[in-house]
């Protein structure tokens, strides 16, 4: 039985789609049948060419939700709950970490292993299905797999994608307390995410600037008490609203997640003093920034942190809460693509015509764009 991808094969080629052999599993290895993979921005700059290292032609969709279609040995899921054929599953696209090295033994940040590999990013397309868009996608044995919470269905997972988890590594690095008050830069899947669990974590007022209009307004579903927009405020505008809420102080929490470089000098221009400024949205080099040390990080006594990828832990957990608080990030879907449409797929998403799309590929060439928030 033969499968079919979506490979992309150079920076600025056209994607093509592509039969793969079916081979058979090794021991602990799953064969998972894709019902839906993101396109995030991280697509777009690996069609760009942004990112060192990238063994194209590759098969993308590092964040994929999909059945089982046939395990070999696998019993249980990363959190021990049963697996068996046919459940709804995610993954961790992390892949191949040493246990050896500085980083996963003394650091405990094995999202920082240089074995690291990752699924639709560092795999090429001569190594199979190891990327999620396709019709089946085989998970290696040490592949860390989630059976989706009870209640839970494929477009509440895939609506946040990775920025889900992105977003909730980069609340967990704020160290915020309860009534912090926190802007959040960027209205995208991880801004969105952020905005979603630092609610949750019990912020107080929670500000989002982004654009366009329909990212804001889902904002506010996510919790946002303040929405302000990049094209119709000007930056002195901005700093008044958050002044205003803040008694001229300025956030107590800054967590830049638009990607954008030119975010990054308002984020310390929002930072009150001794405030903590996370950015998380900086996957890819866009470019540098000028910065002042003296005004913007040592007279503001700024603890200033990244946030690079996602860790094992941030999957279980942010999975739980969005069952359990049942975040609407279905809504943040805003066009559904087939295999053949993977290239206006990531037209639509760098130019800002959707939130997030998908890749369906059961959908057989019949693209579906919707509205955001429905």
């Amino acid at each position: 039985m033969s499968q079919r991808a979506s490979v992309m094969t150079g920076p600025g080629e056209p994607l093509e789609v592509r039969d793969f052999d079916d081979p058979e599993l090794g021991p602990g290895e799953t064969w998972l049948e894709i019902e839906a993979s993101e396109v995030c921005g991280t697509d777009v700059h690996l069609h760009h060419g942004r990112l060192a290292g990238v063994p194209y032609p590759i098969i993308p969709g590092h964040v994929s939700v999909g059945r089982i279609r046939e395990t070999r040995g696998r019993r249980a899921d990363a959190t021990g709950r049963p697996l068996v054929e046919g459940d709804a599953v995610t993954f961790f696209d992390v892949v191949g970490t040493c246990h050896r090295c500085f980083y996963c033994t003394t650091a405990g940040q094995s999202n920082l292993c240089p074995h690291r590999r990752v699924y639709g990013i560092t795999f090429p397309a001569s190594d199979g299905l190891l990327g999620g868009w396709a019709t089946s996608m085989r998970l290696t044995a040490d592949t860390s797999i989630f059976r989706l919470p009870e209640g839970l269905e494929t477009a509440d997972v895939i609506g946040g994608g990775c920025g889900l988890f992105t977003g909730f590594g980069a609340v967990e690095r704020t160290d915020l307390e309860p009534g912090d008050t926190v802007v959040v830069k960027g209205s995208g899947p991880v801004g969105l995410a952020a905005a979603a669990f630092a609610r949750l974590r019990g912020c107080g007022p929670l500000v989002v600037i982004g654009d366009p209009q329909a990212r804001l307004d889902l904002a506010v579903s996510m919790g946002a008490d303040v929405t302000l927009s990049v094209s119709g405020a000007g930056a002195a505008e901005r700093a008044a609203a958050v002044a205003d809420l803040t008694e001229g102080r300025g956030a107590d929490v800054v967590i830049e997640a638009s990607g954008n470089p030119a975010a990054i000098p308002e984020g310390f221009a929002l930072l009150r003093d001794g405030g903590t400024y996370v950015v998380a949205g900086h996957y890819t080099d866009a470019g540098p920034v000028p910065i002042n040390p003296h005004l913007d990080i040592n007279r503001k006594h700024a603890i200033v942190k990244g946030r690079w990828g996602t860790e094992l832990p941030h999957v279980a957990r942010a999975l739980d809460l969005l069952a359990r608080h049942r975040l609407p990030f279905a809504r943040v879907i805003g066009g559904e693509y087939g295999l053949d449409e993977t290239g206006q797929a990531l037209s639509d998403v760098e130019r800002l015509a959707v939130t997030k799309a998908i890749i369906v590929p059961a959908r057989d060439g019949t693209s579906r764009t919707q509205a955001p928030d429905r």
